[in-house]
C-alpha cells in the first residue's frame, strides 16, 4: 500500500464514488476522442484518482503527466447523469502531484515560480509588463521582430508560443471605468470584476459590460487593481495560492461597495474566471474568518449574459447592421456555469444581427487556461478543429465570452488568413446601445 495523498485522500469519498464507469462522458472528452485511450478519459483518470485516494496506486511522474494532459474543460460533468464533481478531484489531483512534486524540473519549476506564483499573485507587476508588451507593440518593434523573422532565433518553446501574443490594450480598466458609475435610472448595485488578462488585452469588453449594465440601470462599483481570480493557481495545483486570491478579491469588493449585502450581484465578464469564482463558498469553506463572506460571494456571483437574463434583457432601439454572427461557447461557462441561453439571447437582442449556430459549437478551442501553452499539439489539433467548423458558418463575427478562447482564436484566424472579428457578446450590445444613444441624439429633420 503507498501513502496516500493529502487531498485526494480528505475528500469527501461519496464524490469519488459518484462515477458509474458508464461511458457517457467518453464521446465529449477531446482527449479520449483523439487518442481513444481509456486513460485519457473522464472515466480513465476517476479509477486513476480513486486508487490513488485509497493508497493502492503510488503518485508517479506518469499520474502527473496524465492528469495535466486533461484539459479541465468539464465536457465531461454536462454529459454525466450521475453529477460527478470532476472538477473537485481535478483540482485535487493536481494539487497533490505539485506537493509530492512528481513533475519537478528545474525549467518547470522556474517557469511557474515567475508566472503562477509570482507575476499573477502581484498585480502592479502584471500591469508592468503588460505595459512594456504594449510598448514594444505599439512602436511597431513587434512587427519588425516578425518581418525579419528574428524569432526564429528564440528557444523552439519560445518560438512556438510567439504567435498567441495577444494585442495589450494602450488603457487598462482603472482608467475607462470610475469606481463608482450611476444610472440616471438606479434599480439595481452590482460589483463589476475586471480580472487579470481581460484587464490587460480585452479592457474594452470591461467598459462594454459597464456601459451595459448602466443600461439596465444598474450602478456600478469595480474596485481599484484588482487581482487574478485563482483560477490559474487553483488549475495548476496551488490551491493555498487560489485561496489568498479569493480573500483578496472579497476584500477589495468590500471596500468598494461598502460590504457585500449592498450588492445585488457581482458581475463576472469572463467564463473561465466566473466558473472559478463561484466556487469561492467552497475554496474557503474552512477559513473561519471569510466562510461567510465567501458564501454571501459565491451566491451573488453571475455571469453578465446570467444576470442581463435576471432582471430583463432590454432591446436597443438603433439602426440596424446586418451581419451574420456565430457563437463559441466557452467551456468554463457552458459546463462549468450551465450558462448557455443567455449569451444567444443577448446576441438576438442585437437589432440586424443574424445568429448562426456554430458546428460543435461548446468543444474546446485548445487554449483551456494555458493548455495551449503546456501542450500546444493537442492544443493545436483542437484548434483546426474549431477553425474549421468557424468556416462552415460563413460568419463574419464569431462572439466569444471568455478571454482565453478569443486570444486562442484570434491567433488562429490570424495566422489562416482570415478575416473573422472575435468579439465578446456584450460588445456587441454595447455598440447597438451607443448607436441607439447617437441617433436619439440627431436633431430631427423638419419638413
Amino acid at each position: 500500500m503507498s501513502a496516500k495523498p493529502p487531498q485526494l485522500a480528505h475528500l469527501d469519498y461519496s464524490v469519488l464514488q459518484q462515477c458509474m464507469h458508464c461511458g457517457m462522458c467518453l464521446p465529449t472528452c477531446p482527449t479520449y476522442d483523439t487518442t481513444k485511450l481509456e486513460r485519457n478519459s473522464p472515466r480513465g483518470r476517476i479509477s486513476l484518482m480513486r486508487a490513488l485516494a485509497d493508497g493502492d496506486l503510488e503518485l508517479t511522474e506518469e499520474f502527473g503527466k496524465e492528469m495535466y494532459y486533461c484539459l479541465g474543460c468539464l465536457a465531461c460533468m454536462t454529459a454525466c447523469p450521475a453529477g460527478v464533481n470532476y472538477a473537485e478531484m481535478f483540482e485535487a489531483a493536481r494539487s497533490d502531484i505539485e506537493t509530492a512534486g512528481v513533475l519537478d524540473k528545474p525549467k518547470r519549476n522556474f517557469v511557474r515560480w515567475i508566472t503562477v506564483k509570482f507575476i499573477f499573485t502581484h498585480p502592479r507587476l502584471l500591469r508592468l509588463l503588460g505595459r512594456g508588451l504594449y510598448v514594444y507593440q505599439a512602436t511597431g518593434l513587434q512587427g519588425l521582430v516578425r518581418r525579419l523573422r528574428l524569432t526564429a532565433l528564440l528557444p523552439r518553446s519560445l518560438r512556438e508560443l510567439e504567435p498567441l501574443t495577444p494585442t495589450v490594450r494602450r488603457h487598462f480598466s482603472d482608467a475607462l471605468i470610475q469606481e463608482v458609475e450611476t444610472p440616471p435610472q438606479r434599480q439595481h448595485r452590482v460589483g463589476l470584476l475586471t480580472g487579470c488578462v481581460q484587464d490587460l488585452i480585452y479592457s474594452e469588453v470591461n467598459r462594454d459590460t459597464a456601459d451595459v449594465l448602466l443600461a439596465h440601470h444598474c450602478t456600478v462599483f469595480t474596485p481599484r487593481l484588482q487581482s487574478c481570480c485563482g483560477s490559474l493557481h487553483a488549475h495548476n495545483g496551488e490551491l493555498e495560492l487560489a485561496r489568498e486570491m479569493a480573500r483578496r478579491n472579497i476584500v477589495a469588493m468590500e471596500k468598494s461597495a461598502g460590504s457585500l449585502d449592498q450588492l445585488d450581484a457581482i458581475i463576472t465578464n469572463a467564463g473561465g474566471c466566473g466558473s472559478h469564482l463561484k466556487g469561492y463558498a467552497h475554496l474557503l469553506h474552512d477559513d473561519p474568518a471569510f466562510a461567510a463572506r465567501a458564501k454571501a460571494w459565491s451566491e451573488k456571483l453571475k455571469d453578465i449574459h446570467e444576470w442581463l437574463a435576471q432582471i430583463g434583457l432590454q432591446r436597443p432601439a438603433c439602426p440596424a447592421q446586418p451581419e451574420r454572427v456565430t457563437y463559441h461557447e466557452s467551456c468554463h461557462l457552458c459546463h462549468g456555469q450551465k450558462v448557455v441561453r443567455p449569451p444567444r439571447d443577448v446576441l438576438r437582442a442585437v437589432p440586424g444581427l443574424e445568429l448562426v449556430e456554430l458546428p460543435e459549437s461548446n468543444w474546446c478551442c485548445g487554449s483551456a487556461g494555458i493548455y495551449n501553452i503546456t501542450q500546444p499539439e493537442m492544443a493545436g489539433k483542437l484548434l483546426d478543429r474549431k477553425l474549421a467548423n468557424l468556416q462552415r458558418t460563413g460568419a463574419a463575427v464569431v462572439a466569444s465570452g471568455n478571454p482565453g478562447c478569443s486570444v486562442q482564436l484570434e491567433a488562429g484566424l490570424r495566422q489562416a488568413g482570415r478575416n473573422i472579428r472575435v468579439v465578446h457578446p456584450v460588445s456587441l450590445l454595447a455598440e447597438a446601445f451607443r448607436r441607439a444613444e447617437t441617433g436619439a441624439k440627431k436633431p430631427t429633420p423638419t419638413s
